[in-house]
Order: structure tokens, then sequence, then C-alpha cells
């Protein structure tokens, strides 16, 4: 086996024992200071998302479906807050090391440039689907995105995806959830594409 697919495989072992162990965190009396330890950590370098802990939370107590999803809008904005730090001050000794984990710092230098100009629909887009948080935070630092657009994106963007996730868990319970791992991050995703369309063929009429 060639030396990069080794790093590779162990990437996604780590990843799956990250996993097992952060759904193990939903059945711990402290599941919702384990969430929003969580939720904090994914928006700055942990790779497992909040979602993982939310959904068997609810389920198992679908009165506080609310309070969960609050509890990790907050803590995810807030690690957001960090991931900007991390790439405003810390980047080369932090911020790079994230970004070649996820595969994505080979091009960040020309992303960087463009960055700026639709900072503001790259937090949306990345706080609702499944690309890795982390990532935007991070290149938003790096980049000076404005920091009050940074914020009102980012708070926007985490309270739609994770109060969509406990309004339908709470309506519907167990039956929802293959839907919700499966298929709600491909229906966040095309939701922004048709928005960000929409906008500019507006703009652009």
């Amino acid at each position: 086996m060639a030396y990069g697919q080794k790093i590779r495989h162990g990437q996604i072992f780590m990843i799956k024992r990250l996993y097992d162990w952060t759904i193990g965190l939903a059945a711990s009396p402290y599941a919702l200071w384990a969430l929003a330890v969580v939720a904090f950590v994914e928006s700055s370098f942990f790779p497992i998302p909040p979602d993982v802990l939310m959904i068997p939370m609810i389920i198992a107590a679908p009165r506080r479906a609310f309070l969960i999803a609050g509890v990790a809008t907050v803590a995810s904005v807030l690690g957001g807050l960090f991931g900007y730090y991390i790439g405003a001050f810390l980047f080369d000794t932090v911020a790079q090391p994230i970004l070649d984990f996820y595969g994505k710092g080979e091009y960040f230098n020309d992303f960087a440039v463009r960055y700026n100009e639709y900072g503001a629909w790259a937090v949306l887009m990345a706080g609702v689907t499944p690309f890795p948080f982390k990532v935007i935070t991070i290149a938003s630092g790096a980049t000076g995105l404005s920091l009050p657009v940074f914020i009102v994106s980012s708070i926007i963007a985490r309270a739609l995806r994770f109060f969509i996730v406990a309004t339908l868990l709470w309506k519907f319970g167990e039956p929802i959830r293959d839907f919700i791992e499966k298929r709600l991050g491909l229906m966040f995703a095309l939701f922004c594409i048709l928005l960000i369309g929409g906008f500019y063929a507006v703009r652009f009429m």
C-alpha cells in the first residue's frame, strides 16, 4: 500500500473512532454539555458534525428539541469565531494543517483571492450543507472577511440547519431519521444553489 493511501486509511479509521465516540456521548447524563463542546470544536477543527449527537438526543427527548438546537447553534457560532481567529492569527501553524487534513490546502491561495466577494454566501452555504464548516470559518479569518458579516451569516446558517433538523425530529420522530442523515444535506445544497441562482438571475436581468 502506498504511503498516501496508508495516511488516508489512517484518517478514515480515526474519523470512524471519533464518530462512534461522539454517538456514545448522546446517552451521557452530560449530553447537552457534550453537544455544546462538539458543536464548538466542529466549527474550527473537529471532523464530526453536531447532528450526530443532536439526532439521538432529540429522538430520546423530543420536548427538548428546540433547546438542543439552540445550544448547538450558539456553541457552533462561538466555535466559528474561534475558527475565524485561527485563520486570522494562526494560519501557518494551525490553520494550514487543518486545511490540508480536509484536502483543501492545495488550492487555498487561489480560493482566497476570490473569497471576500462571495464570503457571506460561502458562510451561509457551508453552514447548512455537508461542506466542512471549519474550512469556511478559517478561510473567513485568513482572508479578512468582515467580522459582522461573518457573525450574521453564521447565525443564520447554523440556526437554519439545526432548527430544521430539530423541527423535523420533533414532528416526525424516528421515521424521519434516515431522511435527515442521508438526504437533508443534499436538499440544503440544492436549496442554496437555487437561492443563489435566483439572486443572480434577478441581479443581472
